[in-house]
């Protein structure tokens, strides 16, 4: 037909006319088409008498092959046994095949079907649980069927390339499986060990089965087990220092208690033997004195207990250093005493506004009134303490001095322990030893310092002496 032109009703005379297949010139051509999909083509007449079979088709030059007499080419118990594993596992559903060879194609239901002018597939199984493809096709010529064209797979074939997918797909679940076990043992040992050491050390501490225990070190890691490492070390150091420190506490407490109980105590036991009211009179300013010390010393203890938990359960505002000291010094300065010792203030190194640090001002202000009270105490009659406060880069500095005998070298430091007096000019008992130390711990809590130092000068006749003690408080500005 030419372009344009249609199949009309004048030609349907043309569909009953025999047009058989031309096997000389459909052979090469389908021989040609067919060899390199390795597939089984079958051409059948309208009979279903089979025609061409590619597996017979020979070109020029092939060398020919005779098939021998054919063997049993069924399978053996031991594959069929494997057959109906696989099958099993497989849960294969496809009916299954047979080779029919020459004998009529209509024993294939597809042929059938393509002889009836439709095109047909399935997928069926052999013998060896092989997965094969047929496709069949009817040969027509003006609506009139002719014949039919089988096209069907190798044995194994699919079931190849099934396995080979299978295959690539087992390499890569293996693949990912190790580097699965791999990440596992990687992050085991640099996350999950670590952390699981740092909770039994933790737990450990917290059962605290030795009187010290080391929480593990890895503050050498720039990360977050590190960090975390270097957290809990912190912590547990804290932790180990303040429950010493309890523990020293307490036993400086009940030493220092024992004395005055001790004191009352031979004093009540020996006031019946007493046979004169001097004696007597003696003996009860001995008891009055041994209570106003303990009372004294169970003020500041119990100041010195509330400490800790009242710094840590407030939090630091801004507390403005020109008032907080005008209003101490004034106080100071009202307050009338028979040493008519005054106190002066002064500010140095920047504007009035920047003596701001963050704390709390009761405590701070405790802080002052110990320092002042501590500096009027060995100040000689009318004199005179000096407190200064000078604005640093980064700081504020104050310093207390007074114009007493100053601090002997030896007592430097230990001025700031718990219950350490060294007042020869006042009678025993007066002092409980806790001022200093108590300002010490206020300071340290507030992130700065308090040290102590002699003021020192040069006299003509004398050389360097003396002038006085200074105490030096600095505390980080805001």
């Amino acid at each position: 037909m030419q372009a344009g032109e249609s199949y009309g009703p004048q030609d349907e005379a043309l569909s009953g006319l025999e047009f058989p297949i031309n096997l000389e010139r459909v052979a090469p051509v389908l021989r040609r088409l067919i060899q390199p999909t390795r597939t089984q083509a079958r051409i059948y007449d309208k009979d279903g008498a089979l025609q061409i079979d590619s597996r017979n088709l020979y070109g020029r030059g092939d060398v020919l092959r005779f098939d021998l007499i054919p063997v049993d080419d069924r399978p053996t118990r031991l594959e069929r046994a494997w057959i109906a594993i696989k099958n099993w596992f497989g849960r294969s559903s496809y009916p299954p095949y047979r080779d029919l060879g020459p004998e009529n194609g209509k024993g294939y239901p597809e042929v059938v079907q393509a002889l009836a002018g439709q095109k047909a597939s399935a997928v069926r199984v052999n013998d060896r649980g092989e997965i094969i493809l047929l496709v069949a096709v009817p040969i027509q010529r003006f609506r009139a069927v002719r014949g039919a064209l089988l096209l069907s797979t190798q044995g194994g074939e699919i079931d190849s390339a099934v396995a080979s997918e299978r295959l690539q797909v087992l390499l890569l679940f293996c693949a990912l499986g190790a580097v699965m076990v791999l990440l596992s043992v990687l992050l085991a040992r640099t996350i999950a060990g670590p952390v699981r050491r740092l909770a039994d050390a933790a737990e450990m501490v917290r059962r605290r089965i030795k009187s010290r225990e080391e929480i593990p070190d890895f503050t050498y890691r720039r990360d977050e087990i590190g960090e975390l490492s270097g957290a809990l070390r912190e912590m547990t150091n804290s932790l180990y220092s303040r429950i010493e420190a309890i523990e020293s506490f307490a036993a400086d407490v009940a030493h220092e208690l024992k004395n005055p109980l001790t004191s009352l105590r031979s004093a009540v036991e020996t006031m019946p033997l007493a046979r004169t009211p001097e004696s007597r009179t003696r003996l009860l300013g001995v008891i009055e004195h041994d209570v106003r010390r303990l009372d004294r010393l169970i003020s500041d203890v119990s100041d010195a207990s509330r400490l800790d938990a009242e710094l840590q359960r407030q939090d630091a505002v801004p507390v403005d250093l020109v008032r907080l000291l005008h209003t101490v010094t004034t106080v100071a300065n009202e307050v009338r005493r028979d040493d008519g010792v005054t106190i002066t203030l002064a500010f140095e190194g920047g504007p009035l506004n920047s003596f701001v640090v963050p704390g709390h001002d009761s405590r701070l202000g405790q802080v002052i009134d110990n320092l002042i009270e501590n500096a009027r105490s060995f100040s000689p009659a009318n004199g005179r303490v000096r407190i200064t406060a000078k604005r640093l880069r980064n700081a504020v500095e104050i310093t207390v001095d007074d114009d007493g005998p100053g601090i002997a070298p030896e007592a430097m430091e230990r001025i700031f322990e718990r219950f350490y007096t060294d007042r020869p000019h006042q009678g025993f008992g007066q002092n409980s030893g806790l001022g200093l130390s108590i300002s010490r711990q206020i300071i340290e809590a507030h992130g700065g310092r308090i040290r102590a130092e002699n003021r020192m000068g040069v006299s003509e006749h004398e050389g360097p002496r003396v002038l006085g003690a200074r105490f030096v408080v600095r505390l980080p500005a805001m």
